[in-house]
């Protein structure tokens, strides 16, 4: 149940799933007729393993779901009824062979197939689809996504699909008139809205194809050994062209609400079109940009210059991915592993400021939005709202790469003692969680390229002043009276710095090895008032 406060912010929240969830509204005064779930769909091609752009759909989309019940919640605070249905398209037919399986000549002997009649590569499960599906499923199921999962093989080979398809074949002209022109010449010549699959080769076929009997879904073609056939589309026996394939399943599901990137602009507009042509219309939904990498360029699989799903979690948290994912879905974001720090930091500051927020304030928070994701309880705000953690990540980096090649847990565990009292690692599952992706971080990407440069004559005239006033203080002194201690050294004018930040600059990159690095009061008090010494002379007698 949600409080009257959450429903009215939720109706005029400026949050971008809330506004999504308001234009769905809209669309559905009341709610759907016989008090009908709103249904969302994602979709996904399991020609290849889960990625990041899968989890990123139906993230965004779990985001507006959420939000919809709360502005479509009824009178008395009753979420409103909805549904999320991943859809995998596995009647496609293979069209290349993988990089990244085995068994590679068995499917190219299986080549144009519908992926749920190739054997599976992995010899794991019934077929290439079923395995690809099987992993789609563990994968939302691992971050804890609430959906109803739908192959496209069980609803063409059972039959649930045949009425719609007997509405393509009725309408087979019309849906020509709106695609051919789009095609090139070539294309359009041997463009059918519906793809027979062959009796002889079993193959998907791009060939033209004459409508012999719509209600009885009887087409004639040509297969590829020269004869003429004559078979029904229905029960499994023909696929339908991806544009017309998702217009198709957009009215014969019922489906409501939809986004996809933006390379499939043209694919909304025709797909529109075809689905009003079969009698339904197209769902609300959302284009979002793509992803880019390092240097700005668009993410390619035959490139490899993308992050994966596993690489995220090696060097940061579930939660922080979403994090990352949740801002400006119209916006390109650089996807690659120096974002993964920050977003991680960002995360859990956010996350600490919920309580202290407005009901307004926390609709536009990313934290609140991604609590809900797991937490259906309708609770405000969400169960782990103001959790933070001891530590930053950004410390952690800090300290495992001061620590070098001798860093280990239970070292860094050691060094946590000198900033927080309990240090089992029990009690801290996210922070225990976090030494280890510190680790693999350090390693894989900081201590490759840590050069701690010389310090300039007024850095070091600073840094032997810091030493000075070090050299006064006990090891327990608190990190606010040494950040206390770094501040009045910087602002000090005989020493020369521009601003405060050009005097941190200086810490991080003689003491560190760093551009950019953590609240040194705090890294002082975590790493030692005597090692921290040591490290000045070390700057120092560079």
């Amino acid at each position: 149940m949600f409080s009257t406060d959450l429903i009215e912010a939720a109706r005029t929240s400026k949050s971008w799933p809330f506004q999504e969830a308001q234009r769905l509204a809209k669309r559905y005064r009341g709610g759907k007729s016989g008090g009908e779930p709103v249904l969302f769909e994602t979709g996904y091609g399991p020609s290849g393993l889960p990625h990041i752009g899968t989890f990123q759909e139906v993230l965004r989309t779990t985001l507006v779901r959420k939000a919809y019940e709360i502005v479509a919640a009824a009178e008395d605070g009753t979420p409103a009824p909805t549904r999320l249905v991943a859809f995998s398209d596995d009647m496609d037919g293979l069209r290349k062979v993988p990089d990244n399986v085995p068994n590679k000549a068995m499917l190219e002997e299986n080549l144009h197939k519908p992926l749920s009649r190739i054997p599976d590569p992995f010899d794991k499960f019934e077929s290439f689809a079923a395995h690809n599906n099987a992993m789609l499923r563990e994968f939302l199921d691992r971050f804890g996504f609430e959906y109803e999962f739908v192959a496209a093989s069980d609803k063409y080979n059972s039959g649930a699909f045949d009425d719609a398809l007997r509405g393509v074949l009725r309408n087979n002209q019309a849906i020509l008139d709106i695609m051919l022109p789009t095609l090139r010449a070539e294309r359009a010549a041997t463009y059918s809205p519906i793809m027979p699959i062959s009796p002889t080769t079993g193959h998907v076929l791009q060939v033209p194809v004459e409508i012999v009997d719509a209600d009885e879904g009887i087409v004639r073609f040509t297969d590829t050994d020269g004869s003429v056939v004559e078979q029904s589309a229905l029960g499994g026996m023909a696929k339908l062209q991806w544009k017309v394939d998702f217009a198709m399943r957009w009215v014969a599901l019922g489906v409501d609400y939809e986004m996809y990137g933006k390379d499939l602009t043209d694919t909304g507009v025709q797909s529109g079109k075809i689905a009003r042509v079969l009698g339904g219309r197209k769902p609300e939904g959302l284009i979002y940009e793509l992803f880019l990498d390092a240097n700005g360029e668009k993410i390619s699989k035959s490139k490899g210059n993308g992050l994966t799903i596993e690489e995220w979690l090696t060097y940061g948290s579930e939660e922080s991915l979403g994090f990352y994912i949740f801002p400006n879905p119209k916006s390109a974001k650089q996807l690659h592993a120096g974002v993964i720090p920050r977003a991680v930091d960002d995360y859990w500051q956010f996350r600490e400021r919920i309580p202290e927020q407005d009901v307004e304030k926390q609709l536009g928070n990313p934290v609140w939005n991604l609590l809900r994701v797991t937490d259906s309880s309708g609770a405000q705000p969400p169960e782990g709202a103001g959790d933070s953690l001891p530590v930053t990540y950004a410390l952690l980096l800090n300290l495992v790469a001061v620590l070098g090649a001798t860093a280990t847990p239970e070292k860094v565990w050691s060094y946590l003692g000198n900033y927080m009292h309990d240090t089992d690692p029990a009690d801290h599952p996210d922070l225990h969680r976090l030494v280890e992706k510190a680790l693999a971080y350090n390693r894989d990407f900081v201590a490759p390229t840590l050069v701690k440069r010389t310090p300039e004559a007024n850095e070091a005239a600073a840094l032997r002043a810091l030493d000075e006033r070090l050299a006064q203080v006990s090891e327990d002194t608190p990190a606010e009276d040494l950040q206390t201690i770094v501040y009045e050294i910087g602002k000090d004018e005989a020493f020369g710095f521009d601003s405060l930040r050009d005097w941190f600059r200086a810490q991080y990159e003689t003491l560190l090895g760093s551009a950019q690095g953590p609240r040194m009061g705090s890294f002082i008090a975590l790493y030692g008032v005597a090692n921290t010494r040591v490290l000045i002379a070390e700057a120092l007698a560079r």
